[in-house]
């Protein structure tokens, strides 16, 4: 089991940037994906990036491509996210999440921190 805690989130205007931190700690880290994920109001909660701590591969969802970027410090155990150019749309509670192995579901998560972009 691997235990998460977000930190960074924050107001922000249109076009600024954040970073957002996840400190990792517990068992099988090594061999985990650690995911973002955000949950807009009245919205599903989606996976915008995720890195692969074995290799350090990454995914980015369609939408922050070229904005966004997961990093990780493993001197640290914490993965981070920078989020620049930021739009009112990526509004939300911003969540860390881990699961071992390369795909299924994503069993251990943080309690979120909020992200909120004005227009």
């Amino acid at each position: 089991q691997v235990q998460l805690e977000e930190s960074g989130g924050g107001l922000v205007q249109a076009g600024g940037s954040l970073r957002l931190s996840c400190a990792a700690s517990g068992r099988g880290l090594s061999s985990s994906d650690l995911g973002w994920f955000r949950q807009a109001p009245g919205k599903d909660r989606e996976n915008v990036a995720r890195i692969r701590w074995s290799d350090d591969s990454t995914y980015y969802k369609d939408s922050v491509k070229g904005r966004f970027t997961i990093s990780r410090d493993s001197t640290k155990n914490t993965v981070y996210l920078q989020m620049n150019s930021l739009k009112p749309e990526d509004t939300g509670v911003y969540y860390c999440a881990a699961r071992a192995g390369k795909a299924g579901p994503y069993s251990d998560w943080g309690q979120g921190t909020q992200v909120t972009v004005s227009s």
